[in-house]
């Protein structure tokens, strides 16, 4: 667990680091610099993107985990690594070609609600290959258990020039059309120096010859980009359905919403960038014992931090919302809860979607994939209707723990391995203890001072008794030699 621990902290950091120039960026300046019907645009450009992303990579970022650790010589190694960066050109160019054909045809059936969609729909393809080809070569880092730099590419970068765009926007050097076309030009700049990095750490010779064993790549890639597009779906449809229902600009009070309560999901993002490559590894390995002991260990570890986080943001939701000063955005308070509880049922699963995307069932992932997504869209579609943006909200909660709850049990049917430990239920109950004791707690004072007296308070609180009753071994250890150190 040590390399996890320590590269999964310093990616934690780089998602802390992220997420707080993200959060600036989401909860101040796009909503008083930019209008919101751009910021209800970008939102939408950005999850059409990473919709269509693991179609157009061909699924090669997940299929470079799964198999570069099966190779054992340096030229079979190259051969595939290559292969990875020419494969998605037998989708990409294709695509192309019918997306200028079917162009008019696209753009009216997506903007038939908000007509501001149309002139930019273009965008959507050239942002979803600078997303795939990022994740490919940011997969190549993964597999040397280089995650660091590429994280913070992926998380740091982009936000930080997009604050950069925004108070120029502000200061009238750029108009917000140009904001949206200065977004893009970041993206390709992101995948161009995670291209230099990949290189630098792993340099292959060229070749154009496939892998010998190219025909289950390429079984297992179609499998994954169905899969991909499917969890990719779960996570951004709502962001591309609200505009067919609602204004464009209920996005951006919903964007606020989910990026509040994705805060709970860092530590699982920080992990999975080194426990994936490892899992995979195990699992090609046939080493079972390793991979259900990361399956608890990850399990437990990410409820204890993400908990904190949960019980953070939702019991200070109010004085948030009035520090960012913007009554329409309360639309997204009940968004924030709703969400972050999927998030927590996402910490729950652990390892469970590399212990299934790396194993001989990758199959069923493929299968449950596609039902989540099929079922959200649905969701979205009736939920919407009735109950606004908070219905997205709804449908994403349903699916999560629905399917997280089949998924444990078809790992526990396979591979007779749980990431439950009597310990999981200690920290329910402690979580649920801490959230009621607080929730209806009023201190009448600035909604800043308040946030940092109740945080501080539940901060104290809840490691105490997380402490107290051993939830976690790992964090103790992890506690106890931080002290240590610090004493000597």
């Amino acid at each position: 667990m040590g390399i996890v621990l320590k590269q999964s902290f310093l990616n934690t950091v780089i998602l802390f680091l992220g997420f707080a120039i993200g959060g600036v960026n989401v909860m101040f300046l796009y909503t008083h610099f930019l209008h919101e019907d751009y910021f209800g645009l970008i939102t939408f450009l950005l999850s059409t993107a990473n919709i269509l992303l693991p179609l157009l990579v061909f699924g090669m970022h997940h299929t470079v985990v799964k198999y570069f650790s099966s190779y054992t010589s340096k030229q079979e190694q190259d051969t595939f690594l290559m292969s990875s960066v020419l494969l998605p050109l037998l989708i990409i160019i294709p695509a192309a070609f019918l997306g200028m054909f079917f162009y008019e045809t696209i753009a009216n059936l997506i903007s038939t609600k908000n007509i501001l969609i149309k002139n930019y729909t273009w965008l959507i393809f050239f942002v979803a290959i600078f997303m795939g080809y990022f994740e490919v070569f940011y997969a190549w880092t993964k597999v040397r258990f280089k995650s660091v730099f590429g994280g913070f590419i992926k998380e740091v970068f982009a936000r930080l020039c997009t604050s950069i765009l925004l108070f120029a926007v502000y200061f009238n050097w750029i108009n917000s059309e140009q904001f949206i076309y200065g977004v893009v030009i970041v993206y390709a700049l992101r995948v161009i120096i995670m291209k230099l990095y990949a290189f630098y750490i792993y340099m292959p010779t060229i070749s154009f010859k496939l892998p010998s064993n190219v025909k289950e790549l390429v079984s297992f890639s179609l499998y994954i980009i169905i899969a991909g597009s499917a969890a990719s779906v779960l996570l951004e449809i709502d962001k591309f359905m609200i505009p067919q229902v609602e204004k464009i600009a209920e996005v951006a009070y919903y964007s606020v919403g989910i990026y509040i309560a994705s805060v709970v999901a860092i530590p699982t993002r920080a992990m999975q960038q080194i426990t994936s490559p490892i899992t995979a590894k195990d699992m090609n390995e046939n080493n079972i014992v390793e991979v259900e002991k990361l399956y608890k260990q990850t399990s437990i570890n990410l409820l204890v931090i993400g908990g904190l986080f949960f019980l953070l943001i939702n019991l200070n939701i109010s004085d948030l919302y009035e520090i960012i000063n913007k009554p329409q955005f309360t639309k997204g308070i009940w968004i924030v809860l709703i969400i972050s509880v999927a998030k927590l049922m996402e910490l729950a699963m652990g390892t469970a979607n590399s212990i299934l995307v790396n194993s001989k069932y990758y199959k069923i992932f493929f299968y449950l994939s596609l039902a989540m997504a099929l079922t959200v869209i649905l969701l979205n579609h009736w939920l919407i209707k009735a109950v606004g943006i908070n219905g997205a909200a709804l449908a994403t909660l349903i699916v999560v723990v629905v399917y997280g709850f089949i998924k444990i049990v078809y790992i526990n049917y396979k591979f007779k391995i749980s990431p439950f430990k009597p310990e999981t239920v200690k920290l329910l109950l402690i979580l649920t203890v801490v959230f009621f004791s607080f929730y209806f707690l009023n201190i009448n004072l600035n909604p800043f001072f308040t946030i940092i007296i109740k945080s501080i308070l539940i901060s104290v609180i809840y490691l105490f008794l997380v402490k107290s009753l051993n939830i976690s071994k790992d964090l103790n250890e992890l506690f106890f030699n931080f002290i240590k150190n610090k004493k000597s």
